[in-house]
């Protein structure tokens, strides 16, 4: 646990060392590209004070991480708006497509992986290998470009496109998530049913299965109370290494179905060279998956010890 926590706190503080350094160290000028073409260089001089941009590279860092904890990521350069409000504002669209996705590759992935472990060898087991193999290649943009074809154009059952939060229309706020959630959750549930039936085919077979059924205990009970529970680690294992594919995916998704997210936000900061903005979506970026790495070795780790 211990030693689990300590590479939790180097793996952050180098994620956000480079973080960082990737904005500070960057040819743009935000003092002059903020006053215009033209300022003077004194003029540029004292808004690259006001930025803090003269002092040395790692006091910057070090004042920016400590603010940063305490919920400070500074100031948009151009609209001067607090950077932690403008990703409170997008974020919940991010959070929300993510969160619908892992719903959605938990529950099809896990049935998948189930049924094609009970069916070993059997049509249903052949026919979820093809359908995991095909979609697994398939960027989740082109699918979600083909989801809209088919069910916001030729039959017209969800939109295109939009965002309306949950608290101000929740049937509308699922119908909107629903079809770029899909297209993000494929993969990892491809992922997912693949790894979930390795393993509970192969947890089907151990002694303690064996012994299970001939003590008589009713077929589902050892499935899902003895064999899916030994299995189902390694499948959360691989769960988890897709949360971050999920979390970098819903920026793409977010191109397609017009969503204002965290994508949106950093494109147009990086296109006007915003870089507290950058840093502080990237932040928040690192934040969520290492809180999700977290939550699913938390999972595992009592999953090994509840047997």
């Amino acid at each position: 646990m211990a030693r689990g926590s300590v590479a939790l706190v180097v793996v952050a503080l180098v994620s956000t060392f480079i973080t960082y350094g990737l904005g500070a160290l960057g040819d743009a000028n935000p003092a002059a590209a903020v006053l215009g073409e033209t300022a003077t260089p004194e003029d540029i001089a004292r808004m690259s004070h006001e930025f803090g941009l003269d002092r040395p590279f790692l006091e910057q860092y070090v004042t920016w991480l400590g603010n940063a904890l305490t919920g400070d990521l500074g100031r948009s350069w151009f609209t001067q708006l607090p950077v932690a409000e403008s990703i409170a504002q997008r974020l919940p669209v991010d959070l929300s497509i993510t969160g619908l996705a892992v719903l959605i590759a938990v529950l099809t992935g896990g049935a998948a992986g189930v049924g094609a472990a009970v069916s070993n060898g059997g049509r249903f087991d052949r026919i979820v290998t093809a359908v995991c193999a095909v979609a697994s290649t398939l960027p989740a943009f082109v699918v979600g470009i083909g989801l809209i074809v088919v069910f916001a154009v030729i039959v017209p059952v969800f939109p295109s496109g939009g965002y309306v939060p949950l608290t101000q229309d929740p049937v509308q706020w699922l119908r909107l998530i629903t079809l770029p959630a899909i297209a993000l959750s494929l993969d990892a549930a491809a992922d997912l049913a693949r790894q979930l039936r390795t393993g509970l085919v192969a947890a089907l077979r151990e002694n303690y299965v064996t012994g299970a059924v001939v003590r008589g205990l009713p077929a589902g009970r050892v499935l899902f109370r003895h064999a899916l529970r030994n299995a189902a680690g390694p499948a959360l294992t691989v769960l988890g290494m897709h949360i971050p594919r999920l979390i970098g995916g819903a920026v793409v998704t977010e191109a397609v179905f017009a969503l204002p997210g965290l994508g949106q936000l950093t494109g147009e900061a990086a296109l006007k060279h915003d870089v507290p903005v950058i840093q502080g979506a990237l932040l928040t970026t690192i934040a969520l998956v290492l809180v999700s790495n977290v939550t699913v070795n938390a999972a595992v780790a009592r999953l090994r010890g509840v047997r």
